[in-house]
């Protein structure tokens, strides 16, 4: 269903309210991967406050959707909004990643209410998410799985292995995101290991490929939409988006992958944060 204008504005002042929180906790962390989570966060935003059924009073709720969230380094951006749903006090973020923390850099399921799948571990989380959508299938259960992947970790194998199994198999319950950011740790991702020509594989494999802006919420809830309803093949929505998105000195820099921030730094990204929210709500 098209987003209404309230229903986008709201998303974008809670995509904002991430961001920031986002920064918050990598500056209470003392470092993290700020770079990839502001990347995706309009995309867990639009997951977590328009499609995802879930219940963070009742976290292991049989008939809620899963979310499999496999580029598990950026927890420093998934934490906040786990949080800020409601699975646990924001106050623990401030304790994000120290020693005794439950909050571990890449976010552990035991550990962590509403995190349905430990990773951090790059290419698991497809065939884990395939799983989760064939169980659904087998017990009779409606709930959808949600599959966030890095652009980078598709270098691993283990992602098109599973890709083929969700071809073969007609895992149409399940959602495939990419993050496609174009940078990874050491670099441009096309220059590292050339992903290009990236949907033509992911066709190649059977899935329906839908490109958008994965900065748009207009776009990406489109996207979705097509895909809560299509039933012949599984869909990947690869998302095309900017590293360190919102913070200017950050954007599209690779070496903000993994980062600290000193309190110089902090106001900066304040401000440009601040800018970034302004523009996008003019619409620009």
């Amino acid at each position: 269903m098209p987003l209404d204008n309230n229903e986008l504005m709201f998303l974008e002042k809670k995509a904002n309210e991430l961001r920031n929180l986002c920064l918050d906790t990598v500056v209470w962390a003392g470092s993290g991967h700020i770079g990839g989570a502001l990347s995706a966060m309009d995309i867990l935003t639009i997951l977590y406050y328009k499609y995802l059924k879930v219940d963070p009073k009742r976290p292991n709720w049989p008939d809620r959707d899963r979310a499999i969230i496999s580029k598990g380094h950026m927890g420093v951006g998934y934490a906040p909004v786990l949080a800020d749903k409601g699975y646990f006090d924001k106050e623990l973020l401030k304790e994000y990643n120290h020693t005794g923390s439950p909050l571990g850099m890449h976010l552990d399921s035991n550990k962590v209410k509403g995190v349905d799948a430990s990773t951090g571990s790059l290419g698991h989380g497809l065939s884990i998410a395939i799983g989760t959508a064939l169980a659904a299938k087998l017990k009779n259960k409606s709930y959808m799985t949600y599959c966030l992947l890095g652009d980078g970790e598709c270098d691993e194998g283990s992602i098109w292995e599973a890709a083929m199994a969700a071809s073969h198999y007609n895992v149409t319950n399940m959602i495939t995101i990419v993050d496609r950011n174009k940078c990874m740790i050491d670099g441009p991702t096309e220059d590292v290991m050339k992903l290009e020509p990236f949907a033509d594989k992911w066709k190649a494999f059977g899935f329906i490929v839908k490109e958008v802006n994965g900065h748009s919420f207009k776009e990406l809830s489109s996207a979705i939409d097509y895909s809560l309803n299509e039933k012949s093949a599984p869909v990947v929505i690869i998302a095309h988006t900017i590293k360190g998105c919102g913070i200017d000195f950050m954007e599209n820099d690779y070496r903000w992958h993994y980062g600290s921030v000193d309190s110089e730094g902090y106001k900066r990204c304040r401000e440009s944060l601040e800018k970034y929210y302004e523009k996008r709500r003019r619409g620009d």
